[in-house]
Protein backbone atom coordinates (compact mmCIF):
# COMPACT_ATOMS: atom_id res chain seq x y z
CA UNK A 1 0.00 0.00 0.00
CA UNK A 2 1.26 3.49 -0.86
CA UNK A 3 2.60 5.74 1.87
CA UNK A 4 1.26 9.25 1.52
CA UNK A 5 3.36 12.34 2.21
CA UNK A 6 2.06 13.86 5.51
CA UNK A 7 2.74 17.37 4.21
CA UNK A 8 0.69 16.67 1.09
CA UNK A 9 -2.17 15.29 3.18
CA UNK A 10 -2.13 18.37 5.40
CA UNK A 11 -2.08 20.49 2.27
CA UNK A 12 -5.20 18.76 1.00
CA UNK A 13 -6.89 19.24 4.38
CA UNK A 14 -5.93 22.92 4.46
CA UNK A 15 -7.38 23.57 0.99
CA UNK A 16 -10.71 22.00 1.98
CA UNK A 17 -10.89 23.50 5.46
CA UNK A 18 -9.85 27.00 4.37
CA UNK A 19 -11.91 26.94 1.20
CA UNK A 20 -9.15 27.81 -1.24
CA UNK A 21 -5.52 27.60 -2.29
CA UNK A 22 -4.51 31.10 -1.19
CA UNK A 23 -5.78 30.75 2.36
CA UNK A 24 -4.31 27.24 2.58
CA UNK A 25 -0.92 28.69 1.61
CA UNK A 26 -1.22 31.36 4.29
CA UNK A 27 -2.09 28.78 6.93
CA UNK A 28 0.76 26.48 5.99
CA UNK A 29 3.23 29.38 5.51
CA UNK A 30 4.15 28.26 2.00
CA UNK A 31 3.55 29.71 -1.45
CA UNK A 32 0.35 29.14 -3.38
CA UNK A 33 2.46 27.45 -6.06
CA UNK A 34 3.77 24.98 -3.47
CA UNK A 35 0.20 24.20 -2.42
CA UNK A 36 -0.73 23.40 -6.03
CA UNK A 37 2.39 21.27 -6.49
CA UNK A 38 1.70 19.21 -3.35
CA UNK A 39 -1.89 18.63 -4.41
CA UNK A 40 -0.90 17.62 -7.93
CA UNK A 41 1.69 15.20 -6.55
CA UNK A 42 -0.89 13.64 -4.24
CA UNK A 43 -3.45 13.36 -7.07
CA UNK A 44 -0.80 11.76 -9.28
CA UNK A 45 0.00 9.24 -6.53
CA UNK A 46 -3.67 8.39 -5.98
CA UNK A 47 -4.44 8.44 -9.68
CA UNK A 48 -7.56 10.60 -9.50
CA UNK A 49 -8.77 14.13 -8.88
CA UNK A 50 -9.14 14.95 -5.17
CA UNK A 51 -10.77 18.39 -5.28
CA UNK A 52 -13.52 19.74 -7.52
CA UNK A 53 -12.46 23.25 -8.55
CA UNK A 54 -15.88 24.77 -7.91
CA UNK A 55 -17.14 27.56 -5.69
CA UNK A 56 -16.94 26.56 -2.96
CA UNK A 57 -14.21 23.94 -3.43
CA UNK A 58 -15.42 20.41 -2.70
CA UNK A 59 -13.51 17.17 -2.13
CA UNK A 60 -14.24 14.26 -4.42
CA UNK A 61 -15.08 10.89 -2.89
CA UNK A 62 -11.38 10.01 -2.98
CA UNK A 63 -10.58 13.41 -1.50
CA UNK A 64 -12.97 12.76 1.38
CA UNK A 65 -11.21 9.47 2.13
CA UNK A 66 -7.79 11.11 2.18
CA UNK A 67 -9.13 14.00 4.26
CA UNK A 68 -10.35 11.50 6.84
CA UNK A 69 -6.93 9.83 6.76
CA UNK A 70 -5.24 13.20 7.32
CA UNK A 71 -7.42 13.86 10.34
CA UNK A 72 -6.69 10.41 11.73
CA UNK A 73 -2.99 11.21 11.43
CA UNK A 74 -3.63 14.42 13.39
CA UNK A 75 -5.31 12.40 16.11
CA UNK A 76 -2.36 10.03 16.31
CA UNK A 77 0.02 13.00 16.59
CA UNK A 78 -2.17 14.51 19.31
CA UNK A 79 -2.00 11.21 21.21
CA UNK A 80 1.77 11.21 20.83
CA UNK A 81 2.01 14.82 22.03
CA UNK A 82 -0.05 13.90 25.08
CA UNK A 83 2.07 10.86 25.91
CA UNK A 84 5.32 12.76 25.46
CA UNK A 85 4.13 15.56 27.72
CA UNK A 86 3.40 13.03 30.45
CA UNK A 87 6.92 11.58 30.10
CA UNK A 88 8.75 14.90 29.69
CA UNK A 89 6.52 17.95 30.22
CA UNK A 90 9.10 20.36 28.79
CA UNK A 91 9.88 18.35 25.68
CA UNK A 92 6.96 19.40 23.47
CA UNK A 93 5.10 22.54 22.58
CA UNK A 94 1.46 23.13 21.84
CA UNK A 95 -0.25 21.63 18.83
CA UNK A 96 0.23 23.44 15.52
CA UNK A 97 -2.68 25.34 14.03
CA UNK A 98 -2.73 22.98 11.05
CA UNK A 99 -3.30 19.99 13.36
CA UNK A 100 -6.56 21.05 14.89
CA UNK A 101 -8.91 18.43 16.36
CA UNK A 102 -12.24 19.19 14.67
CA UNK A 103 -15.71 18.37 16.02
CA UNK A 104 -19.16 19.35 14.74
CA UNK A 105 -21.62 20.53 17.40
CA UNK A 106 -25.04 22.10 17.02
CA UNK A 107 -25.31 25.76 17.98
CA UNK A 108 -27.76 25.19 20.85
CA UNK A 109 -25.34 22.75 22.52
CA UNK A 110 -22.49 25.25 22.07
CA UNK A 111 -24.63 27.94 23.71
CA UNK A 112 -25.60 25.78 26.69
CA UNK A 113 -23.52 22.80 27.81
CA UNK A 114 -20.83 21.73 25.32
CA UNK A 115 -18.24 24.44 26.08
CA UNK A 116 -18.23 23.39 29.72
CA UNK A 117 -17.27 19.89 28.61
CA UNK A 118 -14.48 21.09 26.33
CA UNK A 119 -12.99 23.72 28.65
CA UNK A 120 -10.51 21.43 30.48
CA UNK A 121 -9.31 20.02 27.15
CA UNK A 122 -8.82 23.48 25.64
CA UNK A 123 -7.01 24.66 28.76
CA UNK A 124 -4.68 21.66 28.54
CA UNK A 125 -3.59 22.81 25.08
CA UNK A 126 -5.66 20.56 22.81
CA UNK A 127 -6.11 22.55 19.55
CA UNK A 128 -9.90 22.16 19.21
CA UNK A 129 -11.88 23.43 16.25
CA UNK A 130 -15.67 23.54 16.70
CA UNK A 131 -17.78 23.53 13.54
CA UNK A 132 -21.42 24.40 14.12
CA UNK A 133 -24.45 23.23 12.16
CA UNK A 134 -28.01 22.18 12.83
CA UNK A 135 -28.25 19.03 14.97
CA UNK A 136 -29.86 17.21 12.02
CA UNK A 137 -26.87 17.99 9.78
CA UNK A 138 -23.75 17.73 11.96
CA UNK A 139 -23.44 14.03 11.13
CA UNK A 140 -22.75 14.93 7.48
CA UNK A 141 -19.46 16.52 8.58
CA UNK A 142 -18.49 13.20 10.15
CA UNK A 143 -19.69 11.21 7.14
CA UNK A 144 -17.48 13.34 4.87
CA UNK A 145 -14.46 12.87 7.15
CA UNK A 146 -14.16 16.58 7.97
CA UNK A 147 -14.50 16.05 11.74
CA UNK A 148 -13.62 13.21 14.09
CA UNK A 149 -16.87 13.45 16.06
CA UNK A 150 -20.22 15.21 16.18
CA UNK A 151 -23.15 15.97 18.44
CA UNK A 152 -26.31 15.16 16.50
CA UNK A 153 -29.97 14.28 16.85
CA UNK A 154 -29.50 11.23 14.62
CA UNK A 155 -29.49 8.02 16.60
CA UNK A 156 -27.95 5.70 14.00
CA UNK A 157 -24.19 5.22 13.93
CA UNK A 158 -22.20 5.51 10.73
CA UNK A 159 -20.03 2.63 9.54
CA UNK A 160 -16.68 2.73 11.32
CA UNK A 161 -18.04 4.97 14.09
CA UNK A 162 -19.36 4.49 17.59
CA UNK A 163 -22.25 6.30 19.27
CA UNK A 164 -23.22 7.38 22.80
CA UNK A 165 -26.63 8.71 23.89
CA UNK A 166 -26.08 12.03 25.67
CA UNK A 167 -29.56 12.95 26.88
CA UNK A 168 -32.52 15.08 25.87
CA UNK A 169 -32.51 18.84 25.31
CA UNK A 170 -35.92 20.34 26.04
CA UNK A 171 -37.22 23.26 24.00
CA UNK A 172 -39.85 25.83 25.04
CA UNK A 173 -41.62 28.70 23.26
CA UNK A 174 -40.77 32.08 24.80
CA UNK A 175 -41.55 35.75 24.28
CA UNK A 176 -40.97 39.00 26.12
CA UNK A 177 -43.67 39.84 28.69
CA UNK A 178 -44.65 42.96 26.73
CA UNK A 179 -44.98 41.07 23.44
CA UNK A 180 -46.95 38.27 25.08
CA UNK A 181 -49.34 40.67 26.81
CA UNK A 182 -49.94 42.66 23.61
CA UNK A 183 -50.11 39.88 21.01
CA UNK A 184 -50.66 36.61 22.90
CA UNK A 185 -52.78 37.41 25.96
CA UNK A 186 -54.18 33.86 25.96
CA UNK A 187 -50.84 32.30 25.06
CA UNK A 188 -49.73 30.74 21.80
CA UNK A 189 -52.46 28.56 20.30
CA UNK A 190 -53.71 26.99 17.10
CA UNK A 191 -55.60 30.17 16.16
CA UNK A 192 -52.90 32.81 16.52
CA UNK A 193 -49.57 31.14 15.67
CA UNK A 194 -49.85 32.01 11.95
CA UNK A 195 -50.01 35.73 12.82
CA UNK A 196 -47.02 35.54 15.17
CA UNK A 197 -43.45 36.21 13.98
CA UNK A 198 -41.06 33.38 14.95
CA UNK A 199 -37.34 33.94 15.41
CA UNK A 200 -35.58 31.06 13.62
CA UNK A 201 -31.89 30.15 13.50
CA UNK A 202 -31.67 29.69 9.71
CA UNK A 203 -33.50 28.06 6.80
CA UNK A 204 -32.32 24.59 7.88
CA UNK A 205 -33.99 25.01 11.26
CA UNK A 206 -37.35 23.22 11.46
CA UNK A 207 -37.68 23.48 15.24
CA UNK A 208 -40.27 26.27 15.20
CA UNK A 209 -42.55 24.46 12.73
CA UNK A 210 -42.15 21.09 14.46
CA UNK A 211 -42.96 22.62 17.84
CA UNK A 212 -46.17 24.26 16.57
CA UNK A 213 -47.24 21.17 14.63
CA UNK A 214 -46.83 18.88 17.65
CA UNK A 215 -48.23 21.31 20.18
CA UNK A 216 -51.45 21.83 18.28
CA UNK A 217 -51.76 18.54 16.36
CA UNK A 218 -51.32 20.07 12.91
CA UNK A 219 -50.12 18.35 9.75
CA UNK A 220 -48.88 21.40 7.86
CA UNK A 221 -47.54 24.60 9.41
CA UNK A 222 -46.58 27.85 7.69
CA UNK A 223 -44.93 30.48 9.89
CA UNK A 224 -43.85 34.08 9.63
CA UNK A 225 -40.14 33.68 10.26
CA UNK A 226 -37.27 36.05 11.03
CA UNK A 227 -33.80 34.50 10.72
CA UNK A 228 -31.15 35.14 13.38
CA UNK A 229 -28.21 32.67 13.00
CA UNK A 230 -27.21 32.54 16.67
CA UNK A 231 -28.78 30.78 19.64
CA UNK A 232 -27.96 33.69 21.95
CA UNK A 233 -29.04 36.11 19.20
CA UNK A 234 -32.45 34.47 18.99
CA UNK A 235 -32.94 35.00 22.71
CA UNK A 236 -31.82 38.63 22.50
CA UNK A 237 -34.23 39.26 19.60
CA UNK A 238 -37.07 37.77 21.67
CA UNK A 239 -36.19 39.98 24.64
CA UNK A 240 -36.35 43.01 22.35
CA UNK A 241 -39.88 42.08 21.32
CA UNK A 242 -39.27 40.75 17.82
CA UNK A 243 -41.58 37.79 18.35
CA UNK A 244 -41.62 34.23 19.68
CA UNK A 245 -38.84 31.65 19.50
CA UNK A 246 -38.57 28.01 20.43
CA UNK A 247 -35.23 27.70 22.24
CA UNK A 248 -33.52 25.34 24.71
CA UNK A 249 -35.05 25.61 28.17
CA UNK A 250 -31.52 25.36 29.52
CA UNK A 251 -30.60 28.57 27.68
CA UNK A 252 -33.52 30.62 29.07
CA UNK A 253 -34.08 28.98 32.46
CA UNK A 254 -32.68 31.89 34.43
CA UNK A 255 -34.51 34.48 32.31
CA UNK A 256 -37.81 32.66 32.81
CA UNK A 257 -37.22 32.56 36.57
CA UNK A 258 -36.58 36.34 36.63
CA UNK A 259 -39.57 37.12 34.45
CA UNK A 260 -37.44 38.60 31.66
CA UNK A 261 -39.08 36.06 29.34
CA UNK A 262 -42.36 34.14 29.59
CA UNK A 263 -43.32 30.69 28.36
CA UNK A 264 -46.17 31.27 25.89
CA UNK A 265 -46.97 27.53 25.53
CA UNK A 266 -46.47 26.22 29.08
CA UNK A 267 -48.32 22.94 28.49
CA UNK A 268 -45.93 21.84 25.77
CA UNK A 269 -42.19 21.23 25.66
CA UNK A 270 -40.36 19.46 22.88
CA UNK A 271 -37.49 17.14 23.62
CA UNK A 272 -34.63 16.49 21.19
CA UNK A 273 -32.45 13.49 21.94
CA UNK A 274 -28.76 14.14 21.34
CA UNK A 275 -26.03 11.65 20.52
CA UNK A 276 -22.25 11.76 20.28
CA UNK A 277 -20.78 9.98 17.27
CA UNK A 278 -17.04 9.56 16.70
CA UNK A 279 -14.58 7.41 14.82
CA UNK A 280 -14.13 3.95 16.29
CA UNK A 281 -10.40 4.33 16.96
CA UNK A 282 -8.10 3.54 19.86
CA UNK A 283 -7.08 7.05 20.92
CA UNK A 284 -6.57 8.56 24.36
CA UNK A 285 -7.39 12.02 23.01
CA UNK A 286 -10.63 10.83 21.41
CA UNK A 287 -11.55 8.81 24.51
CA UNK A 288 -10.95 11.85 26.71
CA UNK A 289 -13.06 14.05 24.44
CA UNK A 290 -15.90 11.53 24.42
CA UNK A 291 -15.79 11.10 28.21
CA UNK A 292 -15.83 14.86 28.79
CA UNK A 293 -18.93 15.32 26.62
CA UNK A 294 -20.72 12.40 28.29
CA UNK A 295 -19.99 13.73 31.80
CA UNK A 296 -21.18 17.26 31.07
CA UNK A 297 -24.27 16.06 29.20
CA UNK A 298 -25.19 13.84 32.16
CA UNK A 299 -25.39 16.91 34.41
CA UNK A 300 -27.00 19.35 31.96
CA UNK A 301 -29.35 17.36 29.74
CA UNK A 302 -32.46 15.47 30.79
CA UNK A 303 -31.62 11.78 31.20
CA UNK A 304 -34.18 9.14 30.27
Amino acid sequence: MSTFDPDALECLAAIIEEGGFERAAQRLSITQSAVSQRLRALEAQVGTVLIVRSRPLKPTQAGQLLLKHAKMMRLLRADLERDLKELAPSSTGGGRDDERISVAINADSIATWALGALTPLAQSGLPIEIIHDDQDFTQEWLREGQVLGCVTSIGQALRGCKMDALGTMDYVAVASPTFAERHLPAGLNAHNFHQTPFITFNRKDDMQREFVARAFGLQRVILRQIYVPSSEGQVMAVQRGWGVSVVPELLVRERLARGVLVNVAPTHAQGVKLYWHCWNLASDVLDGLSAALRREAATQLRQT
